[in-house]
């Protein structure tokens, strides 16, 4: 933890971060939506985001989509669901099935991707939240490389955190009328070290097709996002999205690289391969997969982590480290250390936990680690998944 500490604030390491959904449940709010940290998340999780999704459905679209969830596993996800209307949409033409037929089955998924792009278009709320704090990070000192954040999220709260702050960022776009998606400056490094890259790789809300050419709109359009269904792959092949995936390998082709995931389960598939192929090609790189769970239930970044040493997983009771799993267990603390360990390692539950799996200590752990002591408040409280923690001093 001292050697993270270290390279994330000297500024000299080329660093990259994916978040993962886990990101936007760090920032709870109350009814009116004002920061709140006994709030619900602004974005929910999967389960809420399925209930709420279909919520909107109304008639026979309604008919149909609880149909199929019914028809499903434990009652399935917005992603079994979608792939299942998306195969109901190619299968049936005029045969009709739970009321619709191929046509309404593809007016069905259209009405749940509308309905999915509403839930994550909140907005930021007022105040200081952990994406705050993580650009705080990101623009606290002078880089040698600039920091590349990767996430899979349609939500704006990234680039939102960084308009507010000042701090700019490219997101592969171009113009200032109708701005473009320019390839060949996403491969390229040709933008000064202070401009921090953001790459939605599964596209974003303000995304929109053009005659033919993917154009950011300023707004909140949502017809050009990668939606969690068994087309994502072949989506994810086509321009933008194969840019920005080729970006995420060569970023890890390149010497002496750490990406740290946060919020993110290691179950997209399309990803997982992306990573597993780069670190066996680059034993240079490395991956820091900071987790919200027991290591026990984080199997899908376990399986990776065996696979590929260079890959790390920092679970709440355990970690694998080199290919290696075991529980953590306390060092020698370094000079001034014994408040900056509270920073990442503290109450939770019925014991104490590793806690950098939960994305606002990540985003706090990150935004102090210029500073050299801290001093936490006795009684911060216990950390949740998605909670917003207590305030911490320097």
């Amino acid at each position: 933890m001292a050697d993270l500490r270290q390279i994330l604030s000297q500024g000299r390491k080329r660093i990259g971060v994916l978040i993962g959904a886990g990101g936007p449940l760090s920032v709870t709010v109350d009814a009116t939506g004002k920061l709140d940290p006994n709030g619900l998340a602004l974005i929910p999780g999967v389960d809420v985001l399925t209930n709420r999704a279909l919520e909107k459905l109304t008639g026979l679209e309604a008919t149909a989509a609880t149909a199929i969830r019914a028809s499903l596993p434990a009652g399935g996800n917005i992603e079994t669901i979608l792939s299942k209307v998306r195969l109901l949409q190619t299968a049936l033409g005029d045969t009709t099935m739970h009321g619709l037929d191929g046509p309404g089955y593809a007016a069905l998924g259209k009405a749940i991707c509308e309905a999915i792009g509403a839930i994550v278009g909140a907005r930021l709320p007022e105040g200081r939240t952990s994406y705050h704090e993580l650009v705080s990070w990101v623009s606290g000192t002078q880089r040698a490389h600039p920091v590349e954040i990767f996430t899979t999220n349609y939500d704006l709260l990234i680039e939102s955190a960084f308009e507010q702050a000042k701090s700019p960022y490219f997101d592969g776009f171009t113009g200032g009328y109708q701005p473009f998606f320019d390839a060949v400056t996403v491969a390229g490094n040709d933008l000064p070290p202070r401009w921090s890259r953001v790459w939605k790789l599964h596209g974003s809300l303000g995304w929109k097709s053009d005659n033919g050419v993917v154009v950011r709109s300023g707004g909140t359009d949502c017809a050009e996002l990668v939606y969690p269904d068994h087309l994502k792959y072949d989506l994810t092949q086509k321009q933008p999205y194969s840019a920005l995936f080729e970006r995420l390998k060569r970023f890890l082709l390149t010497p002496d690289t750490v990406l740290l995931t946060t919020g993110f389960s290691f179950r997209d598939a399309h990803i997982c391969a992306v990573l597993g192929e780069a670190l066996a090609m680059n034993a240079n790189a490395a991956v820091i997969a900071l987790q919200f769970r027991a290591l026990a239930d984080e199997q899908p970044a376990r399986k990776l982590a065996f696979e590929h040493p260079n890959l790390s997983v920092y679970a709440s009771d355990a970690a694998v480290i080199g290919g290696i799993p075991g529980p953590w267990r306390l060092g020698d603390l370094p000079k001034n250390w014994s408040e900056i360990r509270s920073s990442f390692w503290g109450p939770r539950g019925s014991g104490d936990a590793f806690l950098l799996g939960d994305f606002s200590r990540f985003c706090r752990f990150c935004a102090l680690s210029y500073s050299p002591d801290l001093a936490l408040p006795t009684d911060m409280a216990t950390p949740v998944e998605g909670s917003e923690p207590a305030p911490v001093s320097a």
